[in-house]
């Protein structure tokens, strides 16, 4: 067992808090003192296989039952609680937090989410005075979203199982066509799409029910259009399936629930245009080249991105990689992470980071090395790309999206080519945000690190004003 990764001492320790046992009891119990179980339940110390045996008799638990991996999201998210300018006199420091995570995940859980709540408040506040007295304050449910993506790594099977039996049907050439899946929908569920002009408002899609009727704003582009028939498919034929996914998880409000299920429907679309073992097969032998695979299965650039973040199926699995997509003022509105990087979760992250620094020079891939102020370094790519309606006289968004993988991954990606990997020159610190790195030589720092007391030196001034030395 690897004891940073797994959460063996907080699985023990609620398992005899339910049995209602004392450290004492069980200690006497296991024939050892009530210190070293302490240390056992904090992760301090690994029990041995006969002392694992007579504690999973004593408190009736199973293997599968103490290899509970410690969720990083949760550590990072904990880390950021306590990086609020209202808790630092308390001067509570990474490692105390991580602590906090292993000895009770559930109260860790419930401080992220009283966090969100009080910072949705505080935007409330200057956004809309009215709704904040009203008292309409809710969870933001993207970060829901990324907290169940993360959950399950990003990767549903029974939707890919779903969504290759369509594949099967639908295919041409071994690719997914738009009209192929229009056909689909009329034959299987008599359903008609119908592409038009917005008169009265605008809007992207609309589904009636009571028609069976599918609208398709013209303004789309044929890639986004693909992806509302694939959906409409997948809402059709893969409900139940979903449900499953959704009733296996806590949602702190129905329309968290909801953007989730948004958020499923989604990648089975995703999964019925780039069929599992046909994409993994093209990222092996284009080296995960984004344009090209963009290209070959006719998708946009951030779906193609979002398709090679699920390739973790155990028999077929890809890089193990993370994603981001931010806009200009920094706001984060898409992160998932299997590449073991922490990940900003909102506005105020380093802007070292090549995702925004990508917006420097549009429409074109950027590679960086980036280290992280724990030594982890991950080879990083981004692009930007835009969204809206393609009409003129309206305006778009553009977005920067951000993917990377451990470095010891990076030569299986194309973009590595002409890079030498090992040189330490190259390497770019980054970090989540200023107040959690601990970088004083950073010139672009625009707060105190959270773990250092700052003050200010009048007579003398480093490369910021928070660094005198």
């Amino acid at each position: 067992m690897n004891r940073k990764n797994l959460n063996y001492g907080a699985i023990i320790r609620a398992r005899r808090q339910k049995k209602n046992l004392k450290s004492k009891e069980l200690a006497k119990k296991l024939g050892i003192s009530p210190a070293f179980l302490s240390l056992i339940e904090t992760n301090e110390r690994k029990p041995n296989g006969d002392l694992v045996l007579l504690i999973q008799e004593e408190l009736g638990l199973t293997n599968e039952d103490l290899i509970k991996k410690i969720d990083p999201g949760l550590e990072n998210d904990t880390k950021d609680v306590f990086n609020i300018s209202l808790l630092e006199d308390l001067d509570i420091r990474p490692n105390e937090a991580d602590e906090l995570v292993k000895i009770n995940p559930k109260i860790a859980k419930a401080l992220v989410r009283l966090a969100h709540d009080h910072n949705n408040r505080e935007h409330e506040v200057g956004e809309d005075l009215e709704k904040k007295i009203i008292g309409k304050s809710t969870w933001f449910p993207g970060e829901i979203v990324s907290e169940f993506i993360q959950k399950n790594e990003n990767y549903f099977p029974k939707l890919e199982e779903f969504a290759h039996q369509i594949f099967e049907e639908v295919k041409i050439n071994n690719r997914t066509r738009y009209l192929s899946l229009c056909d689909y929908l009329e034959k299987k569920y008599k359903l008609v799409i119908k592409e038009m002009l917005p008169k009265e408002k605008p809007f992207t899609k609309i589904y009636f029910p009571e028609k069976n009727e599918l609208h398709l704003s013209d303004y789309l582009s044929l890639e986004t259009k693909k992806l509302y028939v694939a959906n409409q498919i997948a809402q059709l034929g893969a409900d139940e399936i979903i449900n499953e996914y959704l009733d296996d998880f806590s949602f702190p409000s129905e329309v968290s629930k909801k953007v989730t299920k948004v958020a499923l429907l989604n990648y089975t679309g995703a999964a019925i245009m780039m069929d599992y073992k046909e994409f993994y097969q093209e990222c092996m032998k284009c080296r995960y080249d984004l344009e090209v695979l963009a290209s070959s299965f006719a998708v946009s650039f951030e779906q193609t991105a979002h398709r090679v973040t699920s390739l973790n199926n155990p028999d077929m699995k890809g890089i193990p990689l993370h994603m981001i997509r931010v806009d200009r003022c920094g706001n984060v509105s898409k992160r998932f992470s299997l590449s073991g990087i922490e990940l900003p979760r909102a506005s105020g992250a380093c802007p070292l980071w090549n995702v925004f620094t990508a917006f420097s020079n549009p429409n074109n891939i950027h590679a960086a090395i980036s280290k992280m102020t724990d030594g982890s370094t991950y080879f990083c790519i981004a692009k930007t790309v835009d969204k809206g309606i393609a009409k003129y006289g309206e305006s778009r968004s553009l977005l920067s999206i951000g993917l990377g993988c451990n470095i010891k991954h990076a030569k299986q990606m194309v973009y590595s080519d002409g890079i030498n990997l090992d040189d330490k020159r190259r390497e770019v610190s980054i970090g989540v945000s200023c107040r959690r790195c601990d970088r004083l030589d950073c010139s672009q720092r625009a707060f105190p690190p959270a773990t250092t007391k700052f003050d200010v030196d009048l007579n003398s001034r480093g490369v910021s004003i928070f660094v005198n030395d």
